[in-house]
């Protein structure tokens, strides 16, 4: 099954390479979903659907060894709203879209290993690949399973891999429970009194009471919550006001920004100490908060056993000294989550060596980390559905 890896990654490398020059955005995927499918169709996949959340794709390749269950793999193709400052041949083409979080690479890995899956064929049961569009923010993994992606295919388990900047070519991080934050996301609007400036007494000074509301913010996560369960809030925009009327109070005033929880229980903990802080501080200056609350991805929490499996998978390609089962948990966020809590499953990560880090105008994704990708994809599939 491995012997032809390294003539297909770099057949991957091409592939990579041209999604990266052609990035888009979210569910809006037309050109990068129909050269998946393509692709998927001329390795003789047993399905291929597509218009899966718009534009996600799934194949099916099912094994020559008999029944067995069906593991799932699955990346992510969507770029970023940002401009590429790499000056590569292959930079983006398209203006304030690139691909700056590796999805293309992860795409070209999964891509590669259902080329030598449908070839080689030598597992019982069935692997069900993922195609996934709208990771970056669209919750695109959430809108799949919401179609009916897991029953639709009979998937049992559902594993996924992402890029790390800063871990060496050929090795691979993973760990077992919260392993990447839940990430929420909210606006208040304070709105108060506004006059002049002179007599702020006349007033209630919305701006004052945002620089109260965002001290007191960050008592939830140096006074609230236990110091060994890690929780950011980050104030990360406030407006009111205006530069051109200094002797002015406004009436109303802006603060937004995120909150990251690694734990589904201090998530909602988290919430409504939040809620309480804004309703209270605006009631002490006698004016009014308005929350707008925009729950993120949940907490990504791996699956005890499943991470085990992928640990091996992962060292019987890279060796035991390669595999960091402890790797420090992010703050942040990933949608994978939302198939984790549906199914036992995990994420690993795999090294990109001394890059710029995940969505820096200057990232690219190592083509050197391809051929080690797919052998462990492939060493995962022949250890999970027993291929010999």
């Amino acid at each position: 099954m491995h012997q032809s890896v390294d003539s297909v990654a770099d057949e991957a490398k091409e592939w990579r390479r041209h999604i990266h020059q052609n990035p888009e955005l979210l569910f809006d995927l037309p050109e990068t979903a129909a050269f998946v499918a393509e692709k998927l169709r001329q390795f003789g996949c047993d399905d291929v659907a597509t218009g899966i959340a718009k534009s996600g794709v799934v194949a099916v390749i099912e094994g020559q060894k008999g029944p067995g269950k069906t593991i799932g793999l699955r990346c992510d193709m969507d770029a970023l709203p940002m401009s590429e400052q790499t000056n590569l041949p292959y930079a983006s083409k398209v203006a304030n879209r690139m691909h700056a979080c590796g999805h293309d690479g992860h795409t070209a890995m999964l891509l590669a290993t259902a080329k030598c899956l449908a070839s080689a064929r030598d597992f019982a049961g069935k692997v069900v690949l993922i195609f996934q569009p709208a990771e970056e923010g669209g919750g695109g993994a959430r809108v799949m399973v919401e179609e009916g992606l897991l029953d639709r295919f009979g998937i049992d388990e559902v594993y996924g891999m992402h890029n790390e900047p800063g871990l060496d070519i050929g090795s691979f991080a993973t760990r077992s429970g919260p392993f990447m934050a839940g990430a929420d996301r909210f606006v208040v609007t304070i709105n108060g009194r506004g006059g002049h400036a002179a007599s702020p007494n006349l007033t209630r000074d919305p701006v004052l009471v945002s620089a109260h509301m965002i001290t007191a913010l960050q008592s939830i996560a140096s006074r609230f919550t236990d110091p060994f369960d890690p929780v950011v809030v980050s104030v990360t925009f406030m407006a009111g006001g205006n530069d051109q009327a200094l002797n002015v109070i406004p009436a109303s005033a802006k603060i937004g920004g995120t909150i990251r929880t690694m734990q589904p229980e201090t998530r909602a903990a988290v919430e409504q100490r939040f809620r309480d802080i804004v309703a209270m501080t605006a009631k002490l200056f006698e004016t009014e908060a308005e929350i707008t609350w925009i729950p993120g991805y949940p907490v990504t929490v791996n699956d005890i056993e499943r991470t085990k499996a992928a640990a091996a998978a992962a060292a019987k390609v890279a060796g035991e000294e390669r595999v960091d089962t402890s790797y420090a948990p992010s703050m942040g966020a990933e949608d994978f989550a939302y198939l984790l809590e549906k199914r036992p499953g995990a994420i690993i990560l795999i090294g990109n060596g001394d890059s710029a880090y995940l969505h820096h105008p200057a990232y690219d994704f190592n083509d050197k980390a391809i051929a080690h990708g797919v052998r462990y994809w492939l060493s995962l599939v022949e250890q999970e559905l027993g291929a010999r």
